[in-house]
């Protein structure tokens, strides 16, 4: 089957300096009344099916004579639009404004663009002959002697914009495959077999996401499907190995959205070895596996054991794609993916990892070794961000060539070096390899380290925080606790995303590549060697542990995680934190302290106590400074018996707090911006003051089944923008609140990997 293989010319990614969150993978655009039923609808399941988010929009929202702006959002909001002409497609004013939208955001924020050519000659599209003359005949007589007129030429010339680029064509010719000025022209009458075409080439076009610059990835891509051997019905275990920053990742994300539409069930579990570093790591890992193949809510695991036995009962007759990103232990493997027989024929399991030995342990059917990027790919994806050009500007040949001698073909370390040189003048070029050269040429991180030794004050700091308790977490919610630390988070993590130091998922969740993470964390654990106590950064189990259990503390912390695993309880005194005067961070999971709070550290911004063991926070707790309160799991059965007056809170997580019945009173928390009480299963009551909460954008009652209504008030809520609700039986409130209605179950969709 022949493709589209080639990126549609004029297209090019939105420059690392700008960071969108994608809502959508794909915006459909369409006649309904030509396609809806025949084409759309079927077409719309398969790439939900495949994993893929779409938006389809529906006739509510074409009402009027203007194009409504929930349509242009959700434009803004795709990575790409496929846009499906039919015969009367240029006679609807709405998608001819569609089209011209999705046009402007192809120039102005490189959307990706693919049209689908339904019963209609692509050369009527292009040059509007046809049903298409016949339309803008129409159109011309209507709006004649206005200044609409200029609208309608704009139309024409979007048309022939947006079909003259690659995509696919469906002719009633014979069966096969040609392809023609790059296009894709199947000749087939079976509608559904098109489809799938589409589905399966689109995904591939999705692979173009897993990377800024997506240098030497198709070749690699190839190399791994021919290993793979979709086609047979064995269950194939095939490795990716290589040194780290080699893009072991990006190739295994790209084959996943490529393939992931073939099978019945699929999940890309990444990092898993820094998900092992946290308690009950790898219980998570096996409720994430079981939730995304069968999409579901997460399963409750208790123990390793329950997980293997769950995971085999319930996937070995589904065909499934699983990857395990970032392997180092056998053991890791045996728990998620155990033997072959646990899985359904067909089934195709990608391990990922720095180990080659490991592969050969577990006796994987293939090994792929990925190589370093040769001389000109490096060129080229140094080229990319250092000029955004594919090659080097003049005066830049001979010293971007010594760039890569010096850095290899690493693409991480092309990357951050690149990105680290971009607009520096000559001198600066100069300088930089100057450092590059007294550094041997195997020492990557050191070389990673110039980058970061370049950085102000402020973004070092955001920097290793990030690296140190960050790194996963929800950006808006990250960038909320770093700027409560008075950091400008959104300047510094625009400044980082530039330099390719960090990365913002599809989720939109903050990533750091585990080398720039090690990086960051040799920096701290270089501050103090031999005393753990006096570094400004505490995340390892250990180092935590024996500084709170010795009272080692003093006042050069300013963040701690000491997360212990479900089936332990540590009991501290309040006098272990009293030293500990800059702490801003903090994190625990199954922490007892006693003593008086007036001890405790009155700077925190972000206080983050999983099972947090009081029936309520003390009224000596000082949390003034606070923006973020995290007491999931918790005791708590009321928040505080006190009014209490917190300007700075903005975020106020009670998840899963099952003791809590109501909740605290609004009037001193104005600031408020997210409030979340899922699985809160006594919670009867929210006060009605939540009504003064100007800044609530998003609230969660997800699961809280005791609630049976709300403050009729809630509707003042000017800036909410998400709510969910209850899912199994409606507060009695929606009887009567019918805007509630409209936001019934927002539960957010589980997305493919980019």
């Amino acid at each position: 089957m022949n493709s589209c293989e080639t990126i549609p010319e004029g297209y090019s990614p939105p420059p690392p300096s700008s960071t969108p969150r994608w809502n959508y993978d794909v915006f459909l655009s369409f006649r309904g009344e030509d396609t809806r039923r025949s084409f759309i609808d079927p077409l719309y399941s398969a790439l939900v099916d495949g994993r893929i988010l779409a938006f389809k929009d529906d006739e509510k929202l074409r009402r009027g004579e203007e194009i409504s702006s929930e349509l242009l959002k959700a434009i803004e909001e795709s990575k790409s639009s496929i846009v499906v002409f039919s015969r009367n497609y240029a006679s609807s004013k709405w998608c001819l404004d569609e089209l011209a939208k999705i046009v402007e955001c192809k120039k102005t924020m490189g959307l990706l663009v693919l049209p689908v050519f339904y019963d209609v000659d692509q050369s009527d599209v292009r040059e509007q002959t046809g049903t298409f003359a016949e339309a803008f005949v129409r159109h011309e007589e209507r709006f004649k002697g206005t200044e609409m007129l200029d609208k309608v030429q704009k139309w024409k010339e979007s048309l022939a914009e947006a079909a003259d680029l690659p995509g696919w064509n469906l002719q009633d010719i014979a069966d096969g495959c040609m392809d023609f000025r790059g296009f894709l022209f199947i000749g087939v009458r079976n509608v559904s077999k098109f489809i799938q075409v589409i589905v399966e080439e689109f995904s591939k076009k999705l692979n173009f996401d897993v990377a800024t610059y997506p240098v030497g990835i198709d070749l690699r891509v190839e190399e791994i499907n021919s290993l793979l051997s979709i086609q047979s019905d064995d269950v194939r275990i095939v490795g990716i190995c290589g040194m780290g920053g080699v893009g072991k990742t990006t190739i295994a994300k790209a084959v996943y959205n490529l393939i992931s539409c073939r099978f019945e069930g699929g999940c890309f579990l990444a990092n898993i070895r820094e998900v092992l570093e946290q308690p009950n790591g790898l219980v998570h890992l096996q409720e994430l596996l079981l939730s995304d193949i069968l999409r579901e809510e997460r399963p409750r695991i208790n123990e390793v054991g329950e997980g293997t036995k769950m995971i085999k009962e319930r996937l070995f007759r589904k065909r499934v794609l699983i990857v395990l990103d970032d392997v180092d232990q056998k053991s890791q493997l045996i728990a998620l993916v155990g033997s072959c027989n646990w899985f359904g024929l067909g089934s195709r399991i990608i391990v990922t990892t720095r180990n080659e030995h490991l592969l050969c342990e577990i006796e994987a059917d293939e090994i792929y070794q990925v190589k370093e990027l040769n001389s000109e790919e490096s060129l080229q994806l140094l080229s990319r961000h250092a000029f955004r050009r594919n090659h080097p500007m003049e005066d830049y040949k001979e010293l971007s060539s010594d760039v890569i001698n010096y850095v290899g073909g690493l693409p991480l370390a092309l990357e951050v070096q690149g990105s680290f040189l971009f607009e520096k003048g000559i001198s600066e070029w100069k300088n930089s390899l100057k450092k590059l050269e007294r550094i041997p040429h195997n020492q990557i991180q050191q070389k990673l380290r110039i980058v970061f030794d370049e950085l102000d004050d402020v973004e070092k700091d955001i920097f290793l925080d990030i690296a140190c308790f960050f790194n996963g977490m929800d950006k808006d919610s990250a960038i909320t606790i770093l700027g409560g630390c008075d950091f400008f988070p959104e300047i510094g993590t625009s400044f980082l995303l530039r330099r390719c130091l960090i990365t913002i998922n599809e989720k939109n969740e903050l990533w750091m590549h585990d080398m720039l993470r090690d990086m960051g964390r040799q920096v701290v654990y270089e501050e103090s060697p031999e005393e753990p106590g006096k570094r400004s950064r505490l995340w390892f189990y250990k180092d935590a542990y024996d500084v709170l259990t010795k009272n080692l503390g003093t006042e050069a912390i300013e963040g701690l995680i000491l997360d212990l695993p479900r089936s332990r309880t540590l009991h501290l005194s309040v006098e272990a934190f009293s030293r500990m005067n800059k702490l801003r961070l903090l994190q625990l999971k199954n922490v007892h302290v006693t003593g008086s709070y007036e001890k405790f550290p009155q700077d925190l911004r972000w206080l983050c106590w999983h099972g947090f063991p009081s029936k309520f926070i003390p009224t000596n707790f000082n949390l003034d400074k606070l923006v973020s309160l995290d007491l999931q799991h918790s005791r708590i059965r009321q928040v505080w018996k006190e009014y209490k007056s917190l300007q700075n809170l903005k975020i106020l997580n009670l998840s899963h707090c099952s003791h809590l019945v109501k909740t605290p009173n609004f009037w001193g928390l104005l600031n408020l911006e997210k409030l979340i009480l899922e699985g809160c299963t006594s919670l009867v009551e929210v006060h009605s003051s939540i009504e003064d909460l100007d800044n609530l954008v998003y609230l969660n009652l997800k699961d809280c089944r005791k609630l049976r209504e709300l403050p009729s008030s809630i509707y003042k809520l000017k800036a909410l923008q998400d709510l969910v609700l209850p899912g199994s039986s409606k507060p009695d409130a929606l009887q009567t609140e019918p805007w509630l209605s409209f936001f019934w179950s927002c539960v957010p969709r589980r997305k493919g990997v980019s």
